[in-house]
């Protein structure tokens, strides 16, 4: 089985993923291309939907909020993101106020809220790892916004360095060690050309898959560990999306053959 999904930009909405793709259970992934005054419209229906605005503004309306002239960063190397939060059974417009692309993810939700934004004022920003395992994290849809499943932040990761790292894997609801949630990654580099490794593994190698990520790659992580190396000379970005079943926290367990690692002095 693929565990790495390709995008070449193109106008409008793409999907990248649908549920069953990587044996993934709960997320959907895609990205929304519009140039000044286009628009995209669809309904949530039985999802959940977040928005993240990569880069450009837009305005995301529907039938009972109205979020106007969202958006600060050029590109995701620009600063922190808008994140828009839609609950199921919604019906929305995305406005484009000049060219805009915005991340589009999707899983299935009974949760009865109400749509709100995540302003980069909101986001977290934590340091992790040292030495060459070293990258800088975006904390956005966390814990502490309503969501039946999803928890969404992004890295980046600098030149020659891993991440990840050392593996760590949330395969199982074991709290307060460990939760159940499946991940994608989309990558993004700077300056253009770079490149990763991607590595998904399980204790018993039922998996055990690598591959290369180049620009706008995606890779879906149903289980396992998936630590990630990027190419000399570049900057790094992935968006990561996490879904749980039933619990929704930024809880992991380390390989054990890796571990000693961070006791390391």
């Amino acid at each position: 089985m693929s565990y790495l999904k390709h995008y070449a930009k193109t106008s409008g909405f793409t999907k990248i993923s649908t549920i069953g793709d990587g044996d993934l259970k709960l997320t959907e992934f895609g990205i929304i291309n519009l140039k000044d005054g286009e628009t995209f419209s669809e309904k949530t229906e039985g999802n959940e939907v977040a928005l993240i605005i990569l880069g450009g503004k837009c305005s995301v309306k529907g039938n009972s909020f109205s979020f106007e002239n969202l958006g600060e960063r050029k590109n995701v190397f620009d600063g922190k993101p808008y994140t828009v939060y839609i609950p199921c059974g919604e019906e929305y417009t995305i406005t484009a106020n000049g060219d805009v692309e915005l991340a589009w993810t999707a899983s299935p939700s009974e949760l009865k809220t109400d749509a709100y934004v995540i302003a980069p004022e909101q986001v977290k920003e934590v340091h992790i790892g040292k030495e060459n395992y070293q990258r800088d994290a975006y904390l956005m849809l966390t814990d502490e916004f309503k969501s039946n499943h999803l928890f969404i932040g992004e890295a980046y990761v600098p030149s020659g360095n891993h991440a990840s790292y050392p593996p760590h894997r949330h395969d199982a609801d074991n709290l307060p060690v460990e939760v159940d949630m499946e991940e994608i990654y989309f990558f993004r580099f700077d300056p253009l050309g770079g490149y990763g490794i991607q590595k998904i593994y399980t204790d018993d190698r039922s998996i055990d898959y690598t591959c290369t990520v180049e620009e706008n790659d995606t890779t879906l992580i149903p289980v396992g560990y998936h630590p990630v190396i990027n190419a000399p000379g570049y900057t790094m970005y992935y968006l990561w999306i996490m879904a749980g079943e039933n619990h929704r926290k930024f809880l992991s367990v380390i390989d054990p053959n890796h571990k000693w690692i961070l006791e390391k002095k």
